[in-house]
């Protein structure tokens, strides 16, 4: 299934990164699992994507090697989505690094917001959300009528 290529609608790029990205770089995920970063990492694990940890700060979070940037990541695994749990203010080299990468896709979680930094990854090919829990939509779709459409 190719990108969805030009404007489409939130709900149609919600459902092609639902489908197509199983392996998720999560830039900012905590090991403490009190924070929303490790509970949404560990909930779409628990649905078969697989998490890959960015934080410098932790050698493993739930049981996956945490590596320090995208970039290092990247020299081991392939990563179809980043998964943004950082300030809007640290998004743009975060963006930079999807694009050097290869990613296909960057997801911006509730709260956090780079226009700027979006469009230029829109730009450039990859599928953008911005200021949405992917747990919360995976919900939504997994249980709403867009299920079958999930691969």
């Amino acid at each position: 299934m190719p990108k969805p290529s030009g404007p489409s609608s939130t709900a149609a790029r919600v459902s092609w990164v639902l489908s197509n990205c199983r392996t998720i770089a999560v830039v900012g995920l905590s090991p403490k699992p009190h924070r929303a970063s490790f509970d949404v990492a560990q909930y779409m694990q628990s649905r078969g994507y697989r998490i890959i940890p960015i934080n410098p700060n932790a050698q493993q979070v739930l049981g996956e090697k945490c590596y320090p940037s995208l970039s290092e990541a990247a020299q081991h695994e392939r990563i179809d989505l980043v998964n943004c749990f950082r300030n809007s203010e640290d998004i743009a080299p975060i963006v930079d690094e999807a694009l050097t990468i290869g990613a296909r896709a960057v997801w911006l979680q509730l709260g956090i917001r780079d226009d700027e930094s979006v469009h230029k990854a829109a730009e450039a090919g990859l599928v953008t959300l911005q200021d949405r829990c992917i747990k919360i939509d995976h919900k939504a779709v997994a249980g709403g009528q867009m299920q079958s459409s999930l691969g």
